[in-house]
């Protein structure tokens, strides 16, 4: 049995289950042989890839604790379980009898289907399982299922499954959920509160603070000022949410935030008599690729305000120094695995409700990669009295695990949905007016601490990447096609046959320059491919020392970071594996790297698994150099390595570096565990990283996990150049199927007065 299973089934009562046994009557043969077929049915499917072996494990356990349960609940398990892995935290019993296909993705595509030439028989479909019951049947079979608890029973016992409505849980899933939606609406209340205490002098200073953080719009402002009345709001709530697309200034909001919350921290309180004392404040993210990108523009986004543009505060003494403002605001994020302190082999932390986080203020960015069960424990271990702040655009992928949390929380923010009351006290602290249309008293208390930053400031109006990006998130096919068809300064669109073909070779080396309208090509260098990277690789320094060569490799790795190949798929010709090893064969051929396969010089390379003790983090890029040997002690030494590689050339030795937030790191190949080639890498792993030059590279036919948020998630990866590439010959009819595709997790997490 594994981990997961026992952790679903810990809280079980042995013998509460035999009570409730005995007082069952005997089970029918027919009961008995029904229950063989489902089983039997189970183990076909998971032999055929229909099912994770984890599920038809679940299925076993169950029977295993309740021999006579149902057929319908011991279904409804596995494709609970079968959900779970699809990111879905429960399954709509409603919505799997409506369109099991659909809602399950059974069968799964490139699964087997049961030929003739494997079984005699065809596999059942779900929908075959399920043809005559209906919803009142399946639920009243699982409640009357010692191993599940309904409404208002699911708290007083063990079941390893909760049934509320017409959404059946793990258990373990399930109270993730209730934990989750109570501790925010805890803060949501708390905040309120807060609020409707506040003081017209309070209210005052808020107002001077604010208006020396934003100056005033010119008159050609798109709107209100977002970015302020979302620092109104963060800054007097105990929960808030700041979302928006790439360049709407999450980060310089936040900034803002930061200040303005120290700067009022730092103001005496003569009603309390409690001294002054700057906040404590973390910054988090839940990749290290995320919380380096977080960390690089928070100190970008300092760089930018001076302190003059600071609300006046007295410097601070700490530690016999005197701290501005500005330097009371922190810029080094780490991953939420690290603040929370993990504990190997363990789904546990370090930091729960009996040790909880020593802070005043957490802040958590691309929050949209943020798993349910990471959420709950996050919620659980910080303390009653901390602000908690999420960043992210809810439109991009969900976490890859189970929950889409920002994405739940943030269904309404298109709409607003603020109270009138809000609308009003906004309009006093900041001079801002929301929209009539985005005011609506039907809206709930978290409508309230929700704002979406609507003006982007990195794609202009006349920027193929921002329309391509808004008609995407519309679902607006026709507008899609006609786009592409334009020319737009920032974005080329064009269909490759297959991957042998020549203008995929000057996509990856050259960057596809021509492919975009010449004015284009003069801005910033104009778009490049890898072939920019891999000339500076040869020309590395041979004079200088330590100090040469690390300048010489922060300039390589800026210029590896200016372009990159994404993938929608993992696998086949158009996928991650297929692309990576046709673009090492390009390069090679090209005699831009020495060979396509192994350890070599040029060789980029992503962690796919934090190692501490190298101090990498998953989703980290490095590149492989090849070093003279009168470089190798210095870097060493730096990483405490004392291996000399010898093995192509006894003069010189491979190393990968990377940048971290502590700078530099050299690291031996032969100590990277859990590494792969990364020329092209999926969408998925792109999240929480930008790039001057993306190429999409969309695959021929579409795929189940081809959705809107994926297409998004890749068109906003990049920053002044997008190249979109159809394989094959179907043109851009995957990217406006893909569109129309949105992704929708079962969940109940908005289901109550959150």
């Amino acid at each position: 049995m594994t981990r997961e299973e026992q952790d679903l089934t810990a809280n079980t009562s042995g013998r509460e289950r035999r009570r409730e046994e005995q007082a069952r009557p005997a089970v029918k043969v027919a009961a008995d042989s029904a229950t063989a077929t489902l089983l039997h049915t189970v183990q076909r499917w998971t032999a055929h890839g229909w099912l994770r072996s984890l599920d038809e494990a679940l299925v076993l356990f169950l029977h295993e604790l309740d021999p006579s349960a149902s057929p319908l609940v011991l279904l409804a398990a596995a494709l609970a379980s079968h959900q779970l892995g699809r990111g879905h935290v429960c399954l709509d019993l409603r919505a799997t009898l409506a369109g099991s296909r659909f809602v399950l993705s059974l069968p799964p595509d490139a699964a087997d289907q049961g030929s003739g030439a494997v079984e005699a028989t065809p596999l059942p479909l779900p929908s075959e399982l399920l043809a005559n019951v209906s919803l009142p049947q399946w639920q009243g079979a699982l409640l009357a299922s010692a191993l599940v608890a309904g409404e208002g029973k699911a708290t007083q016992g063990g079941t390893p499954l909760v049934l509320q409505g017409d959404r059946l849980y793990l258990r373990r899933y399930w109270q993730h959920e209730q934990d989750v939606a109570r501790a925010i609406g805890q803060r949501i209340d708390a905040s309120g509160r807060l609020r409707a205490a506040r003081t017209p002098a309070q209210d005052a200073a808020l107002r001077e603070a604010l208006d020396v953080l934003f100056a005033p719009q010119g008159a050609d402002a798109e709107g209100p000022d977002w970015q302020k009345m979302a620092c109104a709001l963060a800054a007097t709530s105990a929960f808030a949410i700041i979302t928006g697309g790439p360049g709407t200034g999450k980060t310089t909001t936040v900034v803002k935030l930061l200040a303005l919350l120290q700067h009022m921290a730092l103001q005496p309180d003569a009603a309390s008599g409690k001294p002054a004392r700057p906040l404590r404040i973390c910054l988090a993210a839940p990749t290290g690729k995320a919380a380096a990108r977080l960390t690089e523009s928070i100190v970008q986004a300092l760089g930018r305000i001076s302190d003059a543009e600071m609300p006046h505060t007295p410097p601070v003494v700490m530690n016999g120094e005197a701290r501005s403002l500005k330097q009371l605001i922190p810029a080094e994020a780490q991953t939420l695995h690290r603040l929370l302190g993990s504990r190997p082999e363990s789904r546990h932390f370090r930091h729960n409700a009996q040790n909880p986080l020593a802070l005043d203020v957490l802040v958590i960015d691309e929050a949209s990669m943020v798993d349910l069960e990471m959420m709950a424990a996050v919620l659980t271990a910080l303390p009653r009295d901390a602000r908690l702040v999420l960043l992210g655009d809810k439109d991009q992928l969900a976490s890859v695990e189970a929950g889409a949390v920002l994405g739940e929380l943030c269904a309404q923010s298109e709409r607003g949905l603020y109270w009138h009351e809000t609308a009003h006290w906004l309009q006093q602290v900041t001079g801002q007016q929301v929209p009539a249309q985005l005011q609506d008293m039907a809206g709930k208390p978290l409508d309230q601490a929700v704002v979406m930053l609507r003006v982007s400031h990195r794609f202009h109006a006349q920027s193929g990447i921002g329309r391509l990006a808004r008609e995407v998130n519309a679902g607006n096919g026709k507008a899609i096609k006609g786009l592409l068809k334009e020319q737009y300064p920032d974005v080329a669109a064009y269909a490759v046959p297959d991957i042998t073909h020549s203008s995929l070779a000057q996509l990856v080396i050259d960057g596809g320059g021509k492919r975009f309208p010449e004015s284009a090509q003069k801005q910033q260098g104009g778009p490049v491919g890898y072939g920019h990277y891999l000339q500076l690789l040869r020309a590395m320094p041979q004079e200088g020392g330590q100090a040469a060569l690390d300048e010489w490799a922060h300039a390589l790795l800026a210029a590896h970071s200016r372009f990159q190949v994404l993938c929608a798929l993992r696998s086949g010709p158009w996928g991650v594996e297929g692309m990576n090893e046709r673009i090492a064969q390009l390069l090679a051929h090209r005699d831009l790297i020495a060979h396509s396969s192994g350890w070599y010089a040029g060789r980029p390379v992503l962690v796919t698994r934090n190692d501490y003790s190298l101090k990498l983090m998953n989703g980290d890029i490095g590149i492989t150099v090849e070093v003279p040997l009168h470089h190798q002690e210095p870097m060493a030494q730096s990483v405490r390595l004392q291996e000399v590689n010898h093995a192509t050339n006894p003069l010189r030795g491979l190393r990968v570096v990377f940048a971290t937030s502590e700078g530099l790191r050299w690291v031996l190949p032969s100590r990277l565990q859990a590494v792969e080639t990364v020329y092209a890498m999926t969408i998925h792993k792109s999240q929480g990283s930008e790039f001057d030059h993306a190429a999409v590279v969309l695959p021929p036919q579409l795929s189940p996990i081809m959705t809107r948020e994926l297409v998004y998630t890749g068109i906003t990866r990049a920053k002044n150049w997008l190249t979109v590439v159809a394989g094959g010959t179907s043109s851009f009819a995957v990217l406006e199927q893909a569109s129309n595709l949105q992704v929708k997790r079962a969940s109940g997490l908005r289901q109550g007065e959150l």
